[in-house]
């Protein structure tokens, strides 16, 4: 089942000459990158070479120090944090699911706090996007009651809730076992198919062949290669690209 995107429009996001260092580690050297409209690209690349702080720093998380991150063309460097990850939902590595909360109330947290709804409101709101994740019937478990796949759904349940146009993840997969990869990856295809802006950093080089638009590379702080995945995949140009596709395939 394809799930479509959302109720608003996506939109196109991009990053300018994003530079970041942490006192002398030099962690973004100058990152430019383009997600268009309704289209996915996954980011691959060695561990260290910057992928998760890009993502940090399109939401906000961390400042870059210098660069610009734009949606539909405008800088959103100067808005308001919590109102920007209104629009750009994250998905993390860790689930980061409130233990002491049931799921429903995990979900419909952020609704209520940041953006003021009504608790019924929220509640309803949180349910749909349970059962567009396939988890409507654990809508009153505590997240230790469920699996680790289980817990990721709810986290991206809880990211969809906020209807962002623009959606991130940040390896949503690693810290699952192996068995509970697939189902996570499939929903996360659904959302593509379904015409969400995506940007995906991943391990998974199967994942990012068949559902990725686009293929970034990074090492080292920078983008070394863009390209449709069959080019990354079956001719890549980068000397650095083809012995990173070696040691993984």
């Amino acid at each position: 089942m394809t799930i479509s995107a959302s109720t608003s429009t996506s939109v196109s996001m991009g990053v300018r000459d994003i530079t970041l260092a942490f006192g002398a580690n030099q962690v973004l050297r100058g990152v430019n990158l383009d997600v268009p409209r309704g289209t996915t690209t996954c980011v691959i690349g060695p561990s260290g070479s910057g992928k998760s702080t890009l993502l940090r720093t399109i939401n906000r998380l961390i400042e870059p120090d210098h660069g610009d991150v734009l949606l539909d063309g405008r800088s959103v460097l100067g808005d308001n944090p919590d109102q920007l990850r209104q629009r750009v939902g994250m998905v993390f590595q860790q689930f980061n699911l409130f233990p002491h909360m049931s799921v429903l109330r995990n979900v419909t947290l952020a609704l209520r706090r940041i953006r003021k709804i009504p608790e019924d409101q929220a509640a309803a709101l949180a349910r749909h996007e349970l059962d567009r994740v396939g988890l409507a019937a654990k809508a009153e478990a505590r997240p230790a009651q469920l699996s680790g796949g289980q817990q990721q759904r709810v986290a991206i349940a809880r990211a969809l809730a906020l209807q962002p146009q623009v959606m991130l993840f940040d390896e949503a997969t690693s810290a699952l076992d192996p068995e509970l990869v697939k189902g996570v990856l499939s929903l996360m295809a659904d959302l593509s198919a379904g015409g969400m802006t995506m940007l995906v950093v991943t391990h998974e080089m199967g994942f990012a062949r068949e559902v990725a638009d686009r293929v970034a590379f990074m090492d080292h702080g920078v983008v070394l290669e863009a390209a449709p995945p069959e080019a990354i995949f079956e001719a890549p140009e980068h000397p650095r690209l083809r012995q990173f596709l070696s040691q993984v395939f």
